[in-house]
């Protein structure tokens, strides 16, 4: 039977809450209920309006929610509701356990690892994150951690680990994104406008040093006589003569290679451009094949010391140090694009996709729609023939 009269307002008090034990639903306003149970259990209950549709809402029991808290509380999800909000959603969010932000870390890394490739940067995103983070504010609710903060964890890395701080800021971001986006955080991510207030670092080339190619033939014939493994000197010279990356000449696999067509061909997965890359294959590569057969690594061309397993991927800098060469592994693609553009007559887009680089002029991409692979092969079996000292 619909109420006549005037609307309750505030017609309960502390004493007569107290003192009612009759299960019954009573009103003291504004929507706000006293609900007694059956039992004699007392608890609040307000009814709104959200979004169009009647909605009840719990404020908790009497035991823990006074009158005053009540009504309180009853107006901050009126306002709410009115304001086009969604009391309910954010009554749910409240009843959440909300995680600290290790926890939060923890989350992102395990929902992220099966996206990585590298087994090793998944296990370094978290391994930073415990070594320059977690001691600092891992054991805080994500909520409640500031920019502040995050100013305090990075700061003593900031200039003397540069690349690292980097890094580690990223994955702060990246957790903060995911607490927001999960209705853990409200507002904007805490790392914005973090690296404007550390202190500015001194930006430098990050060039891989390298061999001037005039001395490459040099350096080729003493790698051939110098005491070493013959696994790894017959990949570096293979890294060298295909101008390839380290880690896909460490993890090239028998299955990779064509030896009748003269072809190794790295699959997508395995490329930084994620492209499929086809790298033609000099008689004298062909030649180090031939001799890395005798060394039984399957399916790894190179095998370390297990023959299941690739080389260490720190098996050239250690050639390379115990050498005095004062270059690395990857600075021979340098070399190699120093003496294409120098002593050659081949177009820009031939040695760049003999470095497996995308063309970033997207004019010139779109007019070379292949691979030049045979414009590719007269130029490494040049380089080849320069690296061997014939030419």
């Amino acid at each position: 039977m619909k109420r006549t009269g005037k609307h309750p307002h505030n017609a309960l008090t502390p004493a007569h809450v107290r003192s009612l034990s009759r299960a019954w639903r009573y009103a003291d306003g504004n929507g706000l209920y006293l609900i007694v149970d059956s039992s004699s259990a007392k608890r609040w209950l307000l009814r709104t309006v959200v979004h169009g549709k009647r909605r009840d809402i719990g404020l908790g029991g009497l035991s823990i929610t006074s009158l005053a808290a009540a009504r309180a509380e009853a107006e901050r999800l009126r306002r709410l509701a009115r304001s086009g909000g969604d009391p309910l959603a954010e009554r749910r969010v409240e009843r959440q356990v909300m995680p600290s932000f290790e926890s939060a870390a923890i989350s992102v890394h395990e929902s992220h690892r099966g996206s990585w490739r590298n087994p090793k940067h998944a296990a370094q995103w978290i391994t930073s994150l415990e070594t320059y983070v977690f001691p600092v504010f891992g054991d805080k609710p994500v909520d409640k951690v500031d920019s502040a903060d995050i100013i305090k964890a990075l700061s003593p890395i900031w200039l003397t680990k540069a690349e690292t701080a980097k890094r580690v800021l990223q994955r702060i971001r990246s957790v903060f994104d995911w607490a927001i986006a999960s209705g853990y955080r409200k507002g904007t991510n805490p790392v914005q406008g973090v690296p404007r207030v550390l202190p500015r670092r001194k930006v430098t080339s990050a060039h891989h040093e390298a061999l001037p190619y005039a001395e490459v033939p040099q350096f080729i014939r003493r790698l051939l006589g110098f005491d070493a493994t013959l696994s790894t000197r017959l990949a570096l010279e293979f890294l060298i003569l295909t101008a390839a990356r380290t880690s896909e000449v460490l993890n090239a696999t028998w299955g990779e290679i064509d030896a009748r067509g003269g072809t190794w061909t790295i699959s997508a997965t395995r490329m930084k451009a994620h492209r499929e890359h086809r790298v033609p294959l000099a008689p004298r590569c062909l030649a180090l094949l031939k001799q890395a057969e005798n060394l039984g690594g399957k399916p790894y061309i190179f095998p370390g010391r297990n023959p299941d397993k690739p080389l260490s991927n720190m098996a050239f800098l250690m050639l390379l140090r115990r050498m005095q060469v004062t270059c690395t592994a990857h600075g021979f693609r340098s070399s190699f694009r120093d003496w294409a553009s120098e002593q050659t007559h081949f177009p820009n887009a031939v040695c760049e996709a003999a470095l497996a680089h995308v063309i970033k002029d997207k004019a010139e991409a779109a007019y070379h729609r292949t691979d030049l692979y045979e414009k590719r092969r007269e130029l490494m079996g040049e380089w080849a023939t320069f690296s061997a000292g014939r030419k």
